[in-house]
């Protein structure tokens, strides 16, 4: 299921329901319908970008963990790199709503 994030401030984001979900939970937000004020803007930028940056610190540990799920039982294998999409990738759009409508002084809105 896809979320759309609404703001006068910057175009639409789409956004995976399962993606969205980790960000609204940092920000204590329910992922089926909700709204960050103008005035949480800030905090919620602030949030997120120490949440991305905390993920780059593991983002190898990650995908050595992706790649050991995805073949169990072998060992000293040589295979291709995973392709995978880093938080900061998924999370970027949203991020970049939530400075616009902070610096804008308006709302996000999404599930309305």
């Amino acid at each position: 299921m896809l979320i759309t994030f609404k703001s006068k401030a910057y175009p639409n984001v789409m956004m995976y329901q399962d993606h969205a979900k980790r960000i609204l939970d940092l920000l204590h937000k329910d992922s089926d319908r909700g709204v960050i004020t103008a005035e949480e803007a800030g905090r919620a930028v602030n949030l997120l970008e120490n949440e991305i940056e905390e993920s780059r610190k593991h983002q190898a540990t990650d995908e050595i963990e992706e790649d050991v799920k995805a073949h169990p039982g072998e060992q000293n294998t040589e295979h291709e790199a995973i392709q995978t999409v880093t938080f900061s990738a998924r999370a970027f759009p949203l991020l970049e709503m939530l400075r616009a409508a902070r610096d804008q002084q308006t709302d996000v809105l999404w599930g309305v």
